[in-house]
């Protein structure tokens, strides 16, 4: 699972060949959570209210990153980087 970011203890990652539509993976603690950027919002799974919003914010930020790095994964390029939420 390459990671895109890591903040507060929230690790973001997105898969190769993964399913539409556009979406991202967050892992915290023992929680884990598939999330759309565009719309925001939890596909599956659960995150704390807290990592939740840090997410949404970090998202917001980045989509136009994490877009690329969708459109780069779906072409099984290696994926960018994209900076931390400060």
């Amino acid at each position: 699972m390459p990671r895109l970011s890591e903040f507060y203890g929230i690790v973001i990652a997105m898969y190769y060949e993964d399913h539409d539509p556009p979406h991202f993976h967050v892992v915290y603690a023992r929680n884990r959570a598939s999330v759309r950027w565009n719309p925001f919002g939890v596909q599956r799974g659960t995150l704390p209210t807290r990592a939740l919003n840090l997410v949404r914010e970090w998202a917001t930020q980045h989509g136009d990153e994490l877009m690329e790095n969708w459109q780069r994964a779906r072409q099984g390029l290696p994926l960018q980087p994209i900076p931390p939420l400060v």
